[in-house]
């Protein structure tokens, strides 16, 4: 941060010795110093309006006790105020409730004080004694002041005495003509200039004007100037490339500084960093270019362009107005122009004081009119103003003619003119439209003249603007004008009754009106409008529409316009994508690409990453455009090749993720010939890379940092000993060094420099992979709270105009404060009220505010829940789940920053308050928190948790609240800083258990399995089908299967086990769809078949088996429905003896023959099998996956786990085979 960088919380800062600022600046002053709109009666003189003194009947009031009325004070001289108080009359029934403060430096040209972006009304007194005082928030310099009661007291009348506080003040003042200049010559001819500090005021009318320029001949130039009564500062420190067009740097900042009022500026720069501030709004930027230097030569210039030598001058007009205190580097400008060192040779007449402006401004809102008097009976109508609003719509001036009306109208930002005329014998209408977006806050003239036969339209004085009307037309005035409003009856009624904005340079038949004599009451009339002051406030201006975002106002708000930033909200604060890929696997989500905002409403920008959801690990992937193996060639040491890695994301936001996760790794491969990669005879590589901060790094990939070696240099096995890289060897052949790069402090690498391949033969070529991250420590940082009293702190929230704060807990308490912030007044806090209620409360100011969101189901029942909560000058939004969302307007009127002082506690209040004890005090959260991010930070939750006693980093228990994503049977495993799906048991992959890996069958397809060892046979096709799955005979006295089918049709073989003996185990479809088991071990006549449901199962629908045995014991589940056991008969044997073969989907003949099985299944049917076969006692785990899908394909699945009395295990075989000629599965 620079220097002079001001900070909103010490509201006097800027001015110096602010602390000492602080003297009563109305007690001293005569009573000649005092006036007032009226007086109640000579005891209530405005000189007896000082604080604590009895004089007269105690203090002042007026006549009338209406809004009208006001009090000013005369301080004698321009002082700085920055405080005020107030009381009632003395001993008295009356005072003021409320009130504004007006400033000016010549009695005239009003101007309000604002605050927090509003005219701003003060809070007074309730009694007639007491003092409130107000200190504030941004000090004024001005000579008088006056206070317009608002509200006063119920029980009496208006009564008010005041004090003022402040401190002396003094400057030199230039008045610009627009034609003067004064020259700043600089020492030396040439100046190269890393540091600028630019400070000075200025106050104009003019929209208009250049404030300060300086140039150089290499195309350097700073210049500071108004636009559209905006501040444009342009600076070029110039660029490498295309000259200076990429050098220029523009920024705007401001918006109607033509009120002719002061306004300060700073411009601090440092090398390229710039800090620019009007009026304590601060930009922070950087220029473009490469340069840091600002190159002028001869001078610098205030008040307009050289005479000579204007390359950006483009014929702007000089600055007309007044500046002080203009200083640069130091040096006092205005002081040197005073004692005549400087060249001020092109002014007529410098003046060191302000020549003020004679503009009487007037301020309408939409219950005010203005009426004027105007030449009555006459056939030319002339009227001309200037008027300046943000209402697209309104009515600027309604007159009732002798014979008609006429209406000057807003319309959609066009000005639009009716006359409309009604004779006793004919009637005209003329109509008349011209301008467009009129309402855009600046001055616009009106010039309308009407007569017989003609009507002629001019906006701003611009020819190409007038419009005329030649159409019959017979005019005779009224003699009356209304402006800006017009509420009484009449025939023809104006199409808009109201205006909300400024007028001034009123013409009435050719004649300015004299509102000085409208003020006194003499002439015309007026309703709740301000004379002699401009209230017009820019609510775009500082722009509180945040990343970009669009914004738009009217006269009394604005709104903002998100679309196509990527962020949502009242003021397009909060991202609408998550903020990593890890975030979007616990939506469910799949592999894919993805926008990801990692500091959410931080500045970065949102981007596209890939995202690859492994079973384990969730992999953030950001892509580069270097083709892989590009050919590098001709490059020496002298002049080196340098290839340009460009991602699809800034350095900025691929900091963001490396940062934010556990590892990251990048693949970098450099093949040669003849081409040496690091070695070199004085120890500077060949071939570097370049990484994050643009350091240079003389390792490769496979290495670390500080290690000038290869892979193969670590490994120790390059292609020759003496070198560490298989390149350096210089070898005619091709060779290469890859590796991977993993200290991520160094990652993304943005350049590689490539410096042998100039000599004949020698060519080089690169492959920089892209960038690879996982281990999101941000999603799943955590801290438990294990006691009431436990709490985490951390620095101060800086949330002023907008806060955002989410993070998941889990807890079983049922209440708790997650986290509080205090300031003097102001806070934050966000608890669980109750088992099913969030609060989130703040004050800002106006009075504590609540949201709370009611969940329907109990919170604290141990499950994660997301709550996120966001304020701003504009709404407070309280969201719980994605579910449960509460929103509250911000007041119109009103304090708008939270000014936080205390450390931010979290899992326990910060204070505890008087309420709070009555009640029995807030107790701190038991639980806990994770995620816990503020303004796009992440708060590091873990490490602050490791040496803090009652709480313990990380938490458990994840997969209570994310278990369900994992499907299709996947067990859900407990990480600390997470969760996995455990797959294996099931007939899926992938990170949920989503990713099918089965195979189809159709009529005649088969899997075969052989699970005992085949006689040894030397031909190819023998071997190739004889993978077995176990190395020697096996008899088994237990089995696990675990099935899941959809078909069709019966019946069907599902699963059957063979043997060498006649014993088998089958499940298989009978006719009539019903599941059956059968057991042959010997010992019966017929096989032990289990009826498991007589419900037809082959409905199409998915169907689950689990079935497991020891010895006679056998248990059956189906589907959902309650697991039954069976039991073996006792003649029967235990044991399925020599197991040779498991068969899917059909049997081979030879195996029925063999073993007498199944002799009522005389065909089998089409069905798909999605297979993961394991034999889990032996680690032995094999899949199957047919080719084609079509839609009367049935479905299965099957996963079968064998258990042994002995342990022995090989890896895993399977043959396809089919009897029909059509298709292998």
């Amino acid at each position: 941060m620079l220097a002079g960088a001001v900070g909103w919380s010490c509201g006097l800062e800027l001015w110096a010795g602010a602390d000492k600022c602080d003297e009563p600046l109305a007690s001293p002053l005569s009573h000649t110093a005092f006036t007032s709109s009226s007086v109640f009666s000579n005891g209530y003189a405005p000189g007896y309006a000082k604080l604590n003194r009895r004089g007269g009947a105690g203090g002042w009031s007026p006549l009338d006790s209406d809004h009208y009325q006001w009090l000013q004070v005369d301080l004698g001289s321009r002082k700085q105020v920055s405080a005020i108080a107030t009381q009632g009359r003395y001993s008295s029934s009356d005072w003021t409730t409320r009130y504004r403060l007006l400033y000016s430096d010549t009695g005239r040209n009003w101007k309000p004080y604002h605050q927090d972006g509003n005219i701003w009304a003060f809070s007074g007194n309730s009694n007639s004694e007491s003092s409130v005082r107000h200190d504030l928030q941004q000090g004024i310099v001005a000579r008088f002041l006056r206070i317009i009661p608002l509200d006063w007291s119920e029980e009496g009348r208006i009564g008010l005495r005041v004090e003022v506080y402040g401190c002396s003040y003094w400057s030199d003042v230039i008045n610009f003509d627009g034609q003067g200049v004064i020259s700043y010559r600089f020492k030396v001819k040439k100046m190269k200039i890393i540091k600028d500090v630019i400070a000075l005021k200025f106050k104009t009318s003019e929209s208009e004007g250049v404030i300060l320029h300086g140039e150089g001949q290499q195309g350097d130039y700073i210049t500071l100037e108004l636009r559209k009564a905006k501040l444009l500062l342009q600076i070029n420190l110039g660029s490498n490339q295309y000259g200076s067009i990429l050098g220029h740097t523009s920024v705007t900042t401001g918006s109607l500084l033509d009120d002719n009022h002061w306004h300060a500026v700073v411009i601090e720069r440092y090398r390229r960093n710039v800090n620019f501030t009007l009026d304590r709004h601060t930009q922070h930027f950087r220029t473009n270019g490469e340069f840091d230097h600002l190159d002028l030569d001869y001078e610098l210039s205030f008040g307009g362009m050289p005479y000579s030598g204007k390359p950006v001058g483009g014929g702007r007009k000089n600055f007309k107005g007044c500046m002080e205190s203009i200083n640069y580097n130091g040096d006092n400008i205005t002081d040197l122009a005073r004692r005549k060192k400087l060249d001020t040779s092109s002014f007529r007449n410098l003046s060191f004081s302000c020549v003020e402006t004679h503009t009487f401004p007037v301020f309408f809102n939409a219950s005010s009119f203005l009426q004027l008097p105007g030449r009555a009976n006459h056939n030319v109508l002339s009227v001309g103003f200037q008027f300046r609003t943000w209402n697209p719509d309104g009515l600027l001036l309604f007159s009732n003619l002798d014979d008609g009306i006429l209406e000057i109208s807003v319309v959609e930002g066009k000005v639009m003119v009716h006359i409309n005329v009604t004779t006793a014998t004919k009637n005209y209408r003329v109509d008349l439209s011209s301008g467009s977006g009129l309402n855009d806050g600046q001055w616009h003239s009106i010039r309308l003249v009407a007569k017989e036969n003609f009507a002629m339209l001019t906006i701003n004085g611009e020819e190409a603007s007038t419009v005329r009307s030649t159409s019959p037309l017979s005019i005779t005035t009224g003699g009356t004008y209304h402006l800006g409003g017009y509420f009484l009856q009449t025939l023809f009624p104006p199409t808009q009754r109201s205006f909300q904005g400024c007028m001034q340079a009123i013409l009435v038949d050719d004649q300015p009106a004299d509102l000085h004599a409208v003020e006194r009451g003499t002439v015309g009339a007026f309703e709740n409008v301000s004379l002699d002051m401009c209230a017009i406030i820019d609510r775009c201006m500082p722009n509180h529409c945040e990343h970009g975002g669009g914004c738009r106002q009217t006269w009394d708000s604005f709104s903002c316009t998100c679309d196509g930033t990527g962020y949502t909200g009242a003021t397009c604060h909060t991202s609408i994508y998550e903020p990593s890929c890890e975030a979007y696997k616990h939506l469910g989500r799949s592999s894919d690409t993805y926008w990801i905002d990692p500091d959410g409403s931080g500045p970065l920008s949102p981007f596209k990453v890939n995202c690859n959801m492994t079973d384990e690990n969730v992999w953030t992937i950001v892509m580069n455009n270097l083709p892989p193996r590009t050919s590098v060639v001709g490059s020496s040491r002298e002049k080196r090749t340098v290839l340009q890695v460009n991602y699809s994301a800034t350095i900025d936001q691929m900091t963001a993720i490396t940062t934010s996760t556990e590892y990251c790794e990048q693949s970098i491969a450099y093949s040669c010939r003849m081409s040496r990669l690091l070695n070199t005879p004085d120890g500077t590589p060949y071939t570097w890379w370049v990484g994050r901060g643009s350091e240079k790094h003389f390792y490769w990939g496979g290495s670390g940092p500080g290690i000038q070696k290869c892979a193969c240099g670590i490994d120790r096995n390059c292609t020759d000993p003496k070198y560490d890289c298989n390149c350096d060897a210089d070898h005619k052949q091709w060779r290469e060094d890859s590796g991977l790069l993993v200290d991520k402090d160094h990652l993304p690498v943005s350049q590689v420099v490539v410096g042998d391949t100039n000599r004949p033969g020698s060519e080089a070529k690169l492959t920089v992979g892209s960038l690879r991250c996982q281990g999101d420590t941000d999603y799943w940082n955590a801290a438990s709270f294990t006691t009431p009293s436990s709490y985490l702190h951390f620095a101060t929230f800086q949330g002023e105009t907008s806060a955002d704060i989410s993070f998941y807990f889990k807890t079983s308490a049922p209440y708790g404060v997650f986290l509080e912030n205090l300031g003097n007044t102001d806070f934050i806090r966000l608890e669980l009220k109750s088992p099913t209620v969030v609060s989130f409360s703040f004050d800002v100011g106006n009075g504590p505010v609540e949201l709370n969101v009611h969940s329907a189901t109990p919170l604290n029942d141990d499950q994660w829940h997301r709550v996120s909560a966001e304020r701003n000058v504009k709404e407070a939004v309280l969201q719980l789940d994605q579910t449960y969302r509460v929103s509250r307007t911000a007041p119109t009127q009103g304090h708008t920053r939270l000014e936080l002082f205390s450390q931010l506690y979290v899992g326990k209040p910060a204070s505890i308050t008087c309420q709070d004890s009555a009640a029995g005090g807030q107790r701190g959260f038991l639980g806990c928190i994770r995620g816990l991010r503020m303004n796009g930070i992440t708060l590091d939750l873990e490490d602050r948790a490791k040496v803090t006693p009652g709480v313990k980093p990380g938490c458990q228990g994840h997969c209570t609240s994310y278990g369900m994503y994992c499907r299709n049977g996947g067990k859900c495993v407990e990480k600390y800083n997470g969760y996995l799906c455990d797959c294996s048991k099931t007939a899926y992959d992938g990170p949920f258990c989503t990713k099918d890996i089965g195979g189809f069958f159709e009529v005649g397809t088969l899997v075969r399995y052989s699970l005992a060892p085949e006689p040894f046979s030397s031909s190819r096709e023998a071997r190739l089908q004889s993978h077995q799955l176990w190395p020697q005979e096996v008899n088994l006295t237990r089995e696990e299967v675990s099935v899941s089918f959809s078909t069709s049709s019966s019946p069907a073989l599902l699963l059957y086990v063979s043997s060498k003996t006649h014993d088998y185990m089958a499940l298989l479809l009978r006719h009539n769809g019903s599941l059956q088991v059968r057991y042959s071990l010997g010992g019966l006549r017929e096989p032990f078949a289990i009826d498991v449901d007589q419900r037809n199962l082959a409905n199409g629908q998915p169907h689950n088996i689990n079935m497991s045995r020891v010895n006679r014991s056998i248990t059956i589940q189906l589907d959902h429905y309650p697991t039954v056991s069976y039991t073996l008969p006792d003649a029967s044997d235990t044991q399925l003896n020599l197991v040779k073969t498991l068969f899917l989907g059909k049997v081979h003949a030879y195996e029925l023959e063999r073993s007498n099985a199944m002799v009522d299944i005389t065909r089998t049917h089409t069905v798909y099998l999605p297979i993961n076969i394991c034999c889990r006692g032996l680690g032995v785990g094999t899949s199957a996956e047919s080719s084609e899908r079509s839609a009367d394909q049935y479905h299965f699945e099957t996963i079968t786990s064998w258990q042994q009395t002995h342990s022995q295990s090989r890896d895993p075989g399977h043959d396809n085979y089919t009897d029909s000629p059509s298709k292998q599965a």
